[in-house]
C-alpha cells in the first residue's frame, strides 16, 4: 500500500493499493494498443484535446490545488498557480506543436529529401512531489502532441494527484490508454523501464534515482531524459537595483517552501554592497508568512516529509560546524522548517556544495567577475544561474562563462513552456518544453528520393 499523508496535520488522507505484476503488464498493453491508433491521429484531433484538457484544469482548478496542498504541503495560492501553469502548457502545445514539428526539407542531390519527426511509442515517466501536476504534464503535453502515448509513475507521496491527473485526460476525452497512472513504489519501476512495451523513460529526481533509471534504460538501448536538481546561484553585482533583486531572490529561493530545483539556492553578493544587501533581504524573509498551508496568506508552508525536514537540519548543522553563520531562522518543527539563512558560507560547506531541499539560503561575498564565475561553477550541478546587473553588456559577455544550462539576467530561473528547460553536470542530460522537449521522443526519420527517368 502506498500512503498519502497530510504533511501539516500529520493525518492519513488515504491508501492506494500497489498494482500487481499482471495489472501493471495489462496497463502497458493496453497502452501500447492505443498508441498504434493514436499515433496516427491528425494534429487537429490532438489539439481539440489538449485544449479540452486546458479547461478541465482550470475547471478544476480548486479541487486540484487543494489536493496539491494536502498531499505535500505546498501554500494553496502557489498551488492554484501550479494549475493555472499547467493550462498555459497545454494551450501552448496545442498551438504550437504541428508548427514544432513540420517536416525539414534539406536540399541534397536528392530529387527530393527531408526530415520527418515522428512519435515511438509508450514514454514512462517517473516523477517528483514538489511540483505534482507540472511535472506530469511538463512531460506529458508535448509527448502526447507528438503522437505518444504516456504511463505514470508518480511519487508515492501524492498519489492522490496522481489519479486526478489522469481523470482529467479522460474527462478530456483522450482516448483510454493515452495516458495513465501506475500506483507502483520505486522497486517496480525497473521492471516497467525493461518492458518490450515501453520505449522511453524521463525522470525528475534525485541524481542516485536518476542513475540508476539511466543505467535500466542504457542496458535496454532505451532513450532517457534526466533532470535532476540544482544547486542555483544569484549573483548580484554592485550596480543591481537592490530593492526589486532582494523581492526577487526572496521569491527565487522561498517559494513553493524552498522545495524547487530551480530555486536560487547561493546568494553570491558583491562584496560592496554586501552588508546593504543583507539587511533588506533579511527584512523581507522575516515578512514571509508562515503557517496553514490552506490559508490564502500563507506564503511557507511545511516540507513535503519529516524526513526531508530532518535532511535539511543536518545540512545546516553541518554547515555550521564548517564556519556558516545562522544569522535567522534555524529552527525546525517537524515537518515545519524556519525560513532560515546562513552567511560566511564557504565552498566546501554542505549548504553551498550540496543541493539544500527546503527554506534555507547561503549567503557568500565575492570581490570580482572572475571570483563570481568561479563561485557560480564550483557547483556539481548545472541547472541555472541568475545575474543581476544594470550593465547588459558586462551580463552577456559572462554567459558563456557558466556551465549551467539556462542563465537569466535580472530573473529568477523558471521554466516557461516556450524555453528549452535542462541543466549539465549533476542536473542531468535532455531537455524539456520548447521545441527541444517535444523532439526528445521522436523518431528523426531521414527521406530520400531519387528520381528515376520515364
Amino acid at each position: 500500500m502506498l500512503t498519502s499523508i497530510n504533511p501539516y496535520t500529520g493525518e492519513k488522507i488515504a491508501e492506494y493499493k500497489e498494482l500487481s505484476k499482471s495489472k501493471i503488464k495489462k496497463k502497458l498493453k493496453s497502452a501500447d494498443k492505443t498508441f498504434s491508433e493514436w499515433r496516427m491521429s491528425k494534429f487537429s484531433r490532438r489539439r481539440e484535446l489538449l485544449f479540452n484538457l486546458a479547461e478541465v484544469l482550470r475547471k478544476n482548478k480548486t479541487k486540484y490545488a487543494e489536493m496539491i496542498t494536502a498531499e505535500m504541503g505546498k501554500p494553496i495560492t502557489q498551488s492554484k498557480a501550479e494549475i493555472e501553469k499547467c493550462a498555459w502548457l497545454c494551450e501552448y502545445y496545442a498551438e504550437e506543436a504541428e508548427n514544432l514539428l513540420s517536416k525539414k526539407v534539406i536540399e541534397t542531390d536528392a530529387h527530393k529529401s527531408y526530415v520527418t519527426y515522428e512519435p515511438i511509442g509508450v514514454v514512462l515517466a517517473v516523477m517528483p512531489w514538489n511540483y505534482p501536476f507540472w511535472q506530469a504534464f511538463r512531460f506529458a503535453a508535448p509527448a502526447m502532441m507528438a503522437g505518444n502515448v504516456g504511463v505514470l509513475k508518480h511519487a508515492s507521496n501524492v498519489q492522490g494527484c496522481a489519479e486526478l491527473i489522469e481523470e482529467a485526460f479522460l474527462e478530456a476525452k483522450f482516448p483510454k490508454g493515452c495516458f495513465q497512472n501506475l500506483c507502483i513504489s520505486s522497486k517496480k519501476v525497473e521492471r516497467v523501464i525493461r518492458s518490450k512495451y515501453v520505449k522511453a523513460v524521463t525522470l525528475t529526481g534525485s541524481g542516485p534515482a536518476g542513475s540508476s533509471v539511466a543505467s535500466i534504460a542504457g542496458q535496454e538501448i532505451k532513450k532517457s531524459v534526466l533532470e535532476l536538481g540544482g544547486s542555483n546561484a544569484l549573483v548580484v553585482f554592485e550596480d543591481a537595483d537592490l530593492d526589486e533583486t532582494v523581492q526577487t531572490c526572496v521569491q527565487a529561493r522561498f517559494q513553493n517552501t524552498g522545495q524547487s530545483c530551480i530555486a536560487g539556492k547561493r546568494l553570491l553578493i558583491h562584496e560592496s554592497i554586501y552588508d546593504e544587501f543583507v539587511e533588506k533581504f533579511l527584512m523581507e524573509v522575516r515578512e514571509l508568512k508562515s503557517g496553514d498551508p490552506m490559508d490564502e496568506e500563507t506564503f511557507i508552508g511545511v516540507l513535503a516529509r519529516e524526513d526531508l525536514a530532518e535532511d535539511l537540519e543536518k545540512q545546516m548543522n553541518k554547515s555550521v560546524k564548517k564556519g556558516a553563520k545562522i544569522i535567522l531562522g534555524g529552527n525546525r518543527d517537524q515537518t515545519y522548517f524556519e525560513p532560515t539563512i546562513l552567511i560566511d558560507v564557504k565552498k566546501k560547506t554542505p549548504a553551498f556544495k550540496e543541493e539544500t531541499f527546503g527554506p534555507l539560503m547561503a549567503i557568500t561575498p565575492f570581490k570580482t567577475d572572475v571570483e563570481a564565475i568561479d563561485l557560480v561553477n564550483a557547483s556539481d550541478y548545472g541547472l541555472g544561474v541568475s545575474v543581476f546587473t544594470k550593465d547588459l553588456d558586462r551580463a552577456e559577455a559572462m554567459i558563456p562563462h557558466f556551465d549551467d544550462g539556462a542563465v537569466f539576467i535580472n530573473e529568477l530561473v523558471k521554466s516557461d513552456p516556450r524555453l528549452p528547460f535542462g541543466g549539465t553536470k549533476d542536473s542531468g542530460y535532455g531537455r524539456e518544453l520548447s521545441e527541444d522537449g517535444i523532439k526528445e521522443f521522436v523518431n528523426r526519420k531521414t527521406v530520400y528520393f531519387k528520381k528515376i527517368d520515364g
